[in-house]
């Protein structure tokens, strides 16, 4: 059986990797660049920064710095109309992940016109936007390698998946001198969704040999690097390491899948704006828990490549290992509960049931090893909350 791949034309990794811009845009004959970005980076210097090498080139870059986390339709709205009325030929997403999955959804819109609806998953989105170089400035999402972008409909709080070969970026420079600035909070909820991705890309029913070898060397990266980068946001090593491993992680599971995390994920974040990679973290316990027992061996393959157990344990002690140290880490980075987020829960329960609705309608569940029952899904998201006064976590680190 074959599988088919699917990568960016150009990847350029490493250290100042950014200064190659010119020389990519050219290659791509890209005259006419818009960067899409956030005003996090505009404050932090970065898009000044890409603008110093783009000007030694002469290329002069609009920009476009009002994506938000987790984006909207409406958040995209005015880049959609500034590519609709001027003549760009390329758009460089920098950024986290919301820009850079703002900027695909930008690239298709802007050219093929509609709504972000229009082009929902189970819809294949194979036409060609505008092309993407995608410049990640946090070692999480993935999404500089990835043929998927999520964006809120407001008019249901839907997060709607949309996928395809047309929001495949052109081009990653994966820069990791860029995630040195990156506070302790995200770099912990953007590492543990790196490493949902890899878990999840390895155990989904869609799994392929190609995937298996990104998420498995993604989780050896992340898994020696993760807390490093966490408590030591200046170790190099560290952020070389989970910069990388996040990308790997992004090739596995856009090449295979994911799954039930990510399918519970979803909803929390639109209904209560859960940042993505937090969402994450809060569900994938529980949800490695529900599903070792469809994919026991899978599972302890993850434990070894991350470093918690070793080939002589059992794939039963391994697996013990694995819930162990998931809990742990979430300790560790401090990970709230949806208590401790400031949820509440009469609010929470009201909206379980339509959880479940969009999580099922989003296919991801149905990739997972052992696939719940509307009962079962229902029951997990109950499990993530404590009637404990669980007082607010520092977010600081």
């Amino acid at each position: 059986m074959s599988h088919s791949i699917l990568l960016p034309r150009i990847m350029e990794v490493g250290r100042d990797a950014c200064n190659k811009l010119p020389t990519i845009l050219n290659s791509l004959n890209i005259k006419k660049p818009l960067i899409i970005t956030d005003n996090m980076m505009v404050k932090l210097g970065y898009v000044d920064r890409l603008n110093i090498i783009l000007e030694s080139a002469a290329i002069t870059a609009d920009v476009f710095s009002d994506t938000v986390p987790e984006p909207t339709e409406s958040s995209i709205k005015a880049g959609v109309h500034q590519v609709q009325h001027q003549d760009y030929d390329g758009l460089i997403a920098l950024g986290g992940g919301s820009p850079i999955d703002s900027a695909k959804a930008i690239a298709i819109l802007g050219k093929l016109g509609g709504s972000i609806r229009d082009y929902k998953f189970p819809r294949q989105v194979n036409e060609s936007g505008l092309p993407i170089i995608a410049i990640p400035t946090t070692a999480g999402t993935g999404s500089e390698v990835t043929r998927f972008t999520i964006i809120t409909d407001e008019s249901n709080n839907e997060k709607l998946l949309c996928v395809g070969m047309g929001f495949m970026p052109v081009a990653a420079v994966i820069d990791y001198s860029l995630t040195l600035t990156v506070p302790a909070r995200t770099t912990a909820d953007t590492g543990i969704d790196a490493m949902t991705h890899a878990i999840e890309a390895y155990v989904s029913q869609k799994c392929n040999v190609y995937s298996d070898q990104q998420a498995l060397s993604a989780l050896r990266l992340i898994g020696a690097n993760l807390q490093t980068a966490y408590h030591d946001g200046k170790n190099e090593g560290a952020r070389e390491a989970m910069m990388l491993g996040s990308t790997l992680a992004g090739i596995a599971f856009s090449n295979s899948s994911v799954a039930l995390v990510h399918g519970m994920s979803r909803p929390i974040g639109a209904f209560f704006h859960v940042p993505h990679g937090l969402s994450n973290a809060m569900l994938l316990p529980a949800i490695t828990e529900f599903s070792i027992s469809g994919s026991p061996k899978r599972y302890a393959d993850c434990a070894r490549a991350l470093g918690v157990a070793s080939t002589s344990d059992t794939d039963e002690q391994a697996n013990a290992n694995l819930i162990e140290y998931l809990k742990k880490l979430n300790d560790e980075l401090k990970v709230p509960t949806l208590a401790q987020f400031g949820i509440q829960k009469h609010t929470f329960d009201a909206l379980v049931d339509t959880m479940c609705e969009q999580a099922f309608a989003s296919g991801s569940p149905g990739n997972n090893p052992r696939v719940p029952s509307l009962n079962e899904m229902n029951q997990l998201y109950k499990s993530l909350w404590t009637d404990s006064n669980d007082t607010p976590l520092d977010q600081t680190h």
